[in-house]
């Protein structure tokens, strides 16, 4: 295995994702990933096990509901009791941190991979990226995108289709493309 491609990527640092480690790695998450669709609802020990096995570290009582897809799985780390909802896509070519009590709805993406903009950059295969941190007790509404390097603090809500580009503070409340905060009694119309 060529370990640079693998510690530059989660050092942020430019690699290459067609690396064969890389693709060894994405391949063993596209195993487990759809392993993780097949497992009976009822059967949570199963679940559990994958996703054990798919993720870097996980607390207890997870919930991932069929579509999920990630590239590695190894980058993301969750806290007790997560929910997340249907066909959520989580990029974790760098960490992915997520806290206690996390609600995600359907169709949320996290990005952390990031492309050059300079077009021969991009053309030779060039890529990095930037971990996403997530608090406790977030709630992530439906179809939102959190961009590379944002992180979103404790207790913050991110409205539905929201695309959040820059940090939320804990206990704010983000909504639209791009994502800016508003008042939690505007809030309760919007979210």
């Amino acid at each position: 295995m060529t370990q640079g491609a693998h510690a530059a990527m989660l050092a942020g640092a430019p690699y290459k994702g067609n690396d064969p480690a890389l693709v060894a790695m994405r391949d063993r998450a596209k195993g487990l990933l759809r392993r993780l669709d097949w497992v009976e609802p009822e059967d949570l020990t199963g679940r559990r096990a994958v996703i054990q096995a798919l993720f870097g570290s996980v607390g207890r009582e997870p919930t991932i509901c069929p579509g999920f897809a990630c590239d590695y799985g190894t980058q993301i780390s969750v806290g007790n009791d997560l929910f997340v909802n249907f066909n959520c896509v989580f990029l974790d070519c760098a960490p992915i941190t997520i806290g206690h009590a996390a609600q995600i709805a359907p169709c949320v993406q996290l990005y952390t991979a990031e492309h050059p903009l300079d077009p021969e950059a991009r053309r030779a295969g060039w890529e990095s990226a930037r971990p996403i941190r997530i608090g406790d007790n977030v709630w992530i509404g439906g179809g939102a995108i959190v961009l590379p390097g944002v992180t979103i603090g404790d207790d913050a809500i991110i409205g539905a289709g929201s695309v959040v580009t820059r940090d939320v503070p804990a206990g704010a409340v983000v909504v639209g493309n791009p994502a800016r905060q508003v008042r939690r009694d505007q809030a309760a119309r919007i979210v």
